[in-house]
């Protein structure tokens, strides 16, 4: 498929995803946000994709939403339509994608740009990153999950300073506060973010969705329904023909030839 506002990659099992609006610091746009959930489901579907890398490039991931094209819109034209680039198309995608979905952060990433990036499964950031919710500054607020997962990623206090003052945090705070997985140097970010997606892809992927699920359960389950949930799950890899494989290869001290079935 082609795009207007973002360029995809096939490679070693891992579809890349990045934004290219770089002349307004990829700032998201219906077509941007549209085409995102496009990409998403169409790697989805594709039987050579084991992970999915959404990343900006090594400059900036996104400044946030486009507002010259929101300003005009009404209470009635967002309700009506629920805000259709965040809820229908592009979240929707990152929240349904059974495959892991990793972000790759240099630069920017604020308002819809730190918004998106929190949806995916983790955050690797360059040192030079930046992360922030500032819709406060325009008089409005975060509105595709700036209040309920940020708060969830770093607790109460800082959200909330950080959404009332439009205070942005950088890579070192982020890491410490445990928005992102790492932090790498800028000019690495790419190939660090590539390697680390090439080496899921690379594992059994029927596996690699059971722990996803496990570990999506543990953020909003009780304990006990989540230990339940990961020893079922944990007992049911033992049908899958990859974990016979990885456990003999294992065993007879070689790598393992998985299948990914």
């Amino acid at each position: 498929m082609s795009y207007e506002c973002i360029l995809v990659d096939v490679k070693d099992g891992v579809g890349t995803i990045t934004l290219n609006r770089p002349k307004v610091m990829n700032a998201l746009n219906v077509t941007l946000t549209r085409e995102v959930g496009e990409a998403i489901d169409t790697l989805e579907a594709d039987d050579a994709v084991g992970c999915i890398l959404l990343t900006g490039g090594d400059q900036v991931f996104a400044a946030g939403a486009d507002i010259k094209e929101m300003k005009d819109q009404s209470f009635v034209d967002l309700y009506q339509k629920d805000f259709p680039y965040i809820q229908r198309d592009c979240w929707r995608a990152i929240d349904d994608a059974r495959k892991p979905v990793i972000a790759a952060v240099a630069g920017f990433a604020l308002g819809g740009g730190c918004e998106m990036v929190m949806a995916c499964d983790f955050i690797i950031a360059a040192d030079n990153a930046k992360f922030g919710q500032p819709e406060i500054g325009i008089g409005t607020m975060p509105g595709a999950g700036g209040t309920q997962r940020l708060t969830k990623a770093i607790g109460k206090a800082k959200a909330m300073e950080m959404c009332l003052s439009g205070r942005m945090m950088d890579a070192e705070e982020a890491e410490r506060s445990g928005l992102v997985s790492r932090i790498v140097a800028a000019e690495e970010l790419l190939e660090a973010a590539f390697k680390t997606a090439r080496k899921i892809a690379s594992n059994s992927r029927p596996a690699v969705t059971y722990i996803k699920e496990a570990v999506n359960m543990a953020v909003d389950a009780n304990l006990r329904d989540g230990l339940r949930f990961e020893r079922r799950a944990f007992e049911a890899t033992f049908a899958f023909e990859d974990c016979k494989e990885g456990m003999a290869a294992f065993a007879e001290k070689r790598k393992p030839e998985f299948k990914h079935r």
